[in-house]
């Protein structure tokens, strides 16, 4: 592979390190940080979801989404027991003093602003209300909470607060039908969903099978240049014309470049994300699906049709080109045209993720990192990054830049195309599981430096540091998935607790084995030189 053809596989993984988030669409934004607003009695409530399920003159009709108040009663889990209740408008519309007449029942709709969301509730409450729905004055929704003085809060109704745009949707109802009837339920999130087992089996063996793509790759070469050093003897090779073809190794100016120009184009990303950079995004990444996906099938292929991969034509621009390499590549293409034309399709996501292990896969195949040293500089500088653009960025751009930029929410979209996602099989309120390129890419390549380390050093699984360092990244990433449940769904850094892991465990063991000093600066086992061998027999010969 020529460097032409390599720009392409790396351009679209420079967005590297995405947020491990569980996008649901269906519920927007949660904004409010209510940390001055603790829980208290009349006060303490959970925030929940809300679903709203409306019917149009006894007919069901569309559902919306809303999140409940920390005050009022809570509202029922199950939809069964949700009764469906007439829905009507506020007089007044903000409801900051009492109606003239009594609601008898109704849930009310009102705008948000003019008085406190505890004033709202208890007029409403006075006058006859079952349920409060507060339309905020942005698409977002918003956690209503108590202000710090009020205290001894006695309200027993519920209040939910709905995005602008359901509102607009429900008032046109209102006006356009003669009656309008309201279903409020919040069904439990399951702890753990299958979506997240699946996503963790397939960032493990993607890593997995890369390691042993790279580490097969450089035994080969291993053999190929230890042959050819045995059979020169009136000529010693220079060791570089037998190095490993179609590889990068990484340095540590390299490393740390490259978390700088992720962070430029993430930074870009969130300033320039809207619908037309998505697309130029998407071309992006099935430019280097399409290099990645037949890469790995010329690889596979190869084993079977031998003949067809060592025959080469030449080709304009790209070079030679073998035979079986053109046969794959309309596939390669076709299939991603296809993905990209019905990208919004539900199963859209299966070749989503089908281009981007192949794409991963490729890059840990071309991408080396030469030793220890490199590694800890790579996966150092990324578990910085990851944690400023999830938290810290909080603080310069009022909102996580990595969470808006793995959702999608300037874009119109559910997200970039640079992540592998899976759907939320049992959750009642839909969306993805997700996780970046970067949170397999960045540890899968210490994982496959460890396995090139092993089958050079002649290293069994239990002696070697391959396996430690695969189960040190599968807990990692388990753990990961466990702070997401914890943190109720917010966004987490995955490199937050796989580098500690992962890098963690390579140190220790090379610290407790003494090869630490070996894996910090030379990367490989030592071995047995035939330079001197072959010109000490060559010397021999001179002399006879």
């Amino acid at each position: 592979m020529d460097f032409k053809r390599l720009s392409w596989v790396l351009f679209p993984v420079a967005v590297v390190s995405l947020v491990c988030y569980p996008a649901s669409v269906t519920a927007g934004d949660i904004v409010h940080d209510d940390d001055l607003a603790p829980k208290k009695p009349g006060c303490e409530n959970d925030f929940v979801l809300v679903k709203v399920q409306t019917w149009i003159d006894g007919i069901e009709n569309e559902e919306f989404v809303g999140v409940g108040a920390r005050f009022g009663t809570t509202i029922v889990s199950k939809e069964k027991n949700a009764n469906q209740i007439h829905l009507t408008l506020s007089h007044p519309r903000d409801c900051c003093s009492m109606p003239k007449h009594k609601y008898a029942g109704d849930v009310i709709m009102v705008d948000r602003g003019n008085c406190k969301f505890t004033t709202k509730a208890n007029i409403a409450e006075a006058a006859g209300a079952s349920a409060l729905l507060i339309i905020n004055n942005q698409k977002e929704l918003y956690k209503m909470v108590c202000d710090p003085d009020e205290t001894d809060l006695d309200i027993h109704i519920p209040a939910v607060m709905m995005p602008q745009d359901a509102g607009a949707s429900l008032e046109k109802m209102l006006l356009n039908t003669s009656s309008v009837s309201v279903q409020l339920y919040s069904p439990r999130r399951p702890v753990v969903d299958v979506a997240e087992v699946f996503l963790w089996l397939m960032a493990v063996g993607t890593i997995l099978c890369a390691s042993y793509w790279s580490a097969w790759s450089a035994r080969e070469t291993a053999i190929e240049q230890e042959k050819l050093l045995k059979d020169a003897v009136d000529e010693i090779p220079d060791a570089k014309a037998v190095g490993v073809s179609g590889v990068v190794d990484i340095n540590t100016a390299s490393a740390v470049l490259f978390v700088l120009v992720a962070s430029c184009f993430l930074v870009m990303l969130y300033k320039l994300m809207s619908n037309w950079f998505l697309e130029l995004l998407v071309i992006l990444f099935c430019i280097g699906g399409v290099e990645g996906l037949q890469t790995c099938l010329v690889a596979l292929l190869s084993r079977w049709f031998r003949r067809a991969g060592e025959s080469f034509i030449k080709v304009p621009f790209f070079g030679a080109v073998s035979h079986l390499t053109l046969a794959v590549t309309p596939f390669c293409i076709a299939f991603a045209v296809v993905w990209a034309i019905y990208r919004k399709v539900s199963f859209a996501w299966i070749g989503q993720d089908i281009l981007g292990i192949a794409l991963i896969i490729t890059v840990l195949q071309i991408v080396h990192i030469p030793n220890l040293k490199v590694g800890t500089v790579l996966l150092s500088c990324a578990f910085m990054y990851d944690i400023f653009w999830v938290f810290v960025s909080k603080k310069l751009f009022h909102e996580s830049v990595m969470i808006v930029v793995a959702r999608g929410d300037k874009s119109g979209e559910d997200g970039i195309p640079m992540l592998l996602k899976i759907p939320r099989m049992f959750d009642p309120w839909g969306g993805y599981s997700i996780i970046g390129f970067g949170d397999i890419l960045l540890p899968g390549l210490i994982i496959a430096f460890s396995l090139r380390y092993d089958w050079l050093a002649n290293k069994s699984l239990q002696a070697g540091y391959f396996l430690w360092a695969m189960l040190a990244y599968g807990l990692g990433l388990l753990i990961t998935y466990v702070a997401l449940n914890l943190m109720d769904g917010h966004g987490q850094p995955a490199l937050l607790y796989i580098v500690p892991f992962t890098l963690g465990t390579f140190l220790a063991l090379g610290k407790k084995r003494g090869d630490l000093r070996v894996l910090w600066t030379r990367g490989e086992p030592e071995r047995p030189c035939p330079h001197v061998h072959l010109q000490h027999s060559h010397e021999l010969n001179v002399e006879k």
